[in-house]
């Protein structure tokens, strides 16, 4: 029998930005003095549907990209796979040339075929065993004196898969519902998709309804009983998403949950191969997906992550090279993305769970947002199930450009998921560097005058060192106690441009800008005289009148750095997104109070960090038990 793990696909909206990732006309560019082969925007229309394209006369389309190259090392890894079949199928003379890649990048062809005719099927037969470190296939397209027709390619083997099953998908939403119904419309139009699909669960925690929404009810129809809506108060993702989990294990024909955030649009194809992959993985596997950015759709912004184990912090492999811009530099120039890239976690905006893992180690964490997703699969990673973040498998969400949430009411979660993380899967003692970290951030925080960020992160700590059982009790609470917190801080208030200008004393303040990923931040000795000075001057002195009246400078937000801010009485400091300014000033009482309360709360933290641990360690069973989180959803619906 023969099974597809791959089909070769074409992008679904008419949107030039999105063809380097599907396919690569021989078009050049420089860049640093050096030729870069880049998609030519020109071959749109060349474009036939979903499946098909036309080959222009004297011209070559190469389908090593992002969505159409086969990552041959991780199926040689993490599957049992080892024979591969390519299959392409032309109309037209053309000649069709298929290459691999190894761990480098470094390209070797594998096979030429001239064809002829009409509706042409060219088999290639492949052995993945020579990619243990990295490496990718793929096929390139010349036509001859008269234009072709490329007219699919499938990626097929007879090896049988590991396990059978099919996938229900788990939408959780807060009031994102035009998001959530072209994500079912894009569901309905793919049935080859639908047939991994066993149920679709959208668990709305919102007020604005997905059902309330004039096109829901033709999607629904379209679905039919594969559609299920379900609604209940805002448990955050971890609520929602534990909640498609236990609908997703009450079902026999459900052996895999799949995750998928709600501002978000997909790529079908994706969701059709994490399963195929779940499927062949030798061991139950978590399948995540990577994520590019919605609002510039070429650009890969998360691609296997990992928590660095001593101070239990959350990084991308490789950060300093995110974002990708596959406009700029398509996969075949690109060495890095041929490397494999073996992850701790991926985000719950798309990831692919077996259920026999949830009935193993539990479901998610009662942790609203922040650390839900990275927990579960260390906890996984520490019973011997691997995550993998699939190449070739991703889709769009909103990035983090433009976005702070370090500064709002998530700031609350970021600390207290973090160290209750840290202290069920830390294999440092106490913790490593986490506790000399966290006091570090709210240092930062406190020297730029934020200190909204720092009055819940204390609350973080308090909760922390209160036990696990607050974690299931403010469920519901948290994030409204916390939002409730801003009013008490000024500095949280956007102050919207209404056509006269806010001014500062002293003007702007503009910097020279540095490469991306580098900055003028004082280090070593610099570092620490600056941070003693910069405590001790707002321990000491309270801020002139006239720059409470009106902020002393404004900066703009990529120049309001830690180092910069703590300079002046007040500062006038664009928003993230740009909608606004905040006006930060400092408060001599306030930053003395939350000092002393961080330095106490911290100490305390690390002096009773191992027993703590056990604590948390023994209570986390029952925090993510199915019981558990039955019983919170019956008690809160």
């Amino acid at each position: 029998m023969t099974y597809t793990l791959q089909n070769a696909v074409l992008p679904l909206d008419r949107d030039p930005d999105l063809l380097p990732l599907y396919v690569d006309p021989e078009t050049w560019s420089t860049i640093d003095e050096e030729p870069v082969r880049v998609t030519n925007v020109a071959q749109l229309a060349n474009i036939l549907d979903r499946r098909r394209a036309r080959i222009v006369a004297g011209r070559r389309v190469s389908f090593g990209t992002y969505f159409n190259a086969f990552p041959a090392s991780y199926w040689q890894h993490w599957t049992g796979v080892r024979q591969v079949r390519l299959t392409v199928r032309t109309s037209g003379d053309a000649t069709v040339l298929v290459y691999r890649s190894n761990g480098g990048g470094t390209k070797q062809r594998l096979d030429t075929r001239e064809v002829r005719g009409e509706n042409t099927a060219t088999a290639f037969d492949l052995v993945l065993d020579q990619y243990s470190d990295g490496g990718w296939i793929w096929f390139d397209i010349a036509a001859d004196r008269s234009d072709a027709t490329f007219e699919g390619a499938e990626w097929t083997t007879e090896h049988e898969p590991v396990r059978d099953g099919r996938a229900s998908i788990g939408i959780t939403t807060y009031n994102k519902p035009d998001y959530c119904v072209e994500t079912l419309g894009a569901l309905a139009d793919a049935p080859d998709v639908l047939d991994v699909v066993d149920r679709v669960f959208i668990i709305d925690q919102g007020t604005d309804l997905v059902e309330a929404q004039d096109a829901y009810p033709t999607v629904a129809e379209r679905l039919g009983e594969t559609l299920q809506i379900i609604r209940q108060p805002n448990l955050g993702g971890s609520g929602g998403f534990a909640r498609a989990m236990i609908e997703t294990l009450a079902r026999e024909g459900s052996d895999f949950v799949q995750l998928l955030d709600d501002d978000v649009r997909i790529e079908p194809e994706s969701i059709r191969r994490s399963v195929v992959f779940g499927r062949y993985a030798s061991v139950p596997t978590i399948v995540g997906a990577h994520m590019f950015d919605l609002l510039d759709r070429p650009k890969l912004h998360a691609w296997a992550e990992v928590v660095d184990d001593a101070p239990f912090m959350w990084r991308a492999l490789f950060q300093e090279r995110l974002p990708h811009d596959f406009s700029v530099a398509n996969l075949r120039q690109s060495p890095l993305l041929h490397m494999r890239l073996d992850a701790d976690y991926n985000g719950w905006w798309m990831c692919l769970i077996p259920t026999s893992i949830l009935r193993e180690i539990g479901l998610s964490l009662p942790a609203f947002i922040k650390w839900d997703d990275a927990e579960f699969c260390v906890r996984a990673r520490d019973a011997g199930y691997p995550t993998v973040s699939m190449p070739g498998v991703a889709l769009w969400h909103v990035s983090w450009v433009g976005k702070d949430d370090s500064i709002d009411w998530q700031a609350y979660f970021h600390a207290r998921n973090r160290i209750v993380a840290g202290l069920l899967h830390s294999r440092s003692p106490r913790g490593g560097t986490l506790i000399r970290h966290s006091r570090r951030v709210d240092l930062k925080h406190l020297m730029m005058m934020q200190y909204y960020p720092v009055e819940l992160r204390l609350r973080a700590l308090r909760d922390v060192l209160s036990g696990p059982d607050h974690m299931r009790a403010n469920l519901a609470t948290a994030m409204p106690d916390a939002r409730a917190v801003a009013k008490k801080h000024p500095e949280t208030t956007i102050h919207k441009d209404s056509g006269v200008p806010l001014r500062s004393r002293r003007g702007r303040q503009v910097f020279k800008r540095l490469k991306q990923h580098q900055y003028d931040s004082p280090t070593g000795i610099a570092l620490r005289t600056f941070t003693v000075r910069t405590l001790l001057s707002h321990w000491l002195h309270t801020p002139k009148p006239e720059n409470i009246a009106q902020p002393e400078v404004e900066f703009g937000k990529g120049d309001a750095n830690w180092w910069r801010v703590p300079q002046y009485d007040s500062a006038l400091v664009s928003a993230a997104d740009g909608s606004g300014k905040n006006i930060y000033t400092r408060d001599r009482a306030m930053f003395r109070r939350m000092l002393v309360d961080s330095w106490r709360l911290h100490r305390r933290l690390q002096r009773e960090w191992p027993r703590l641990s056990r604590q948390y360690r023994q209570a986390l069973p029952d925090l993510v038990s199915e019981r558990q989180w039955r019983a919170t959803f019956e008690e809160l619906s």
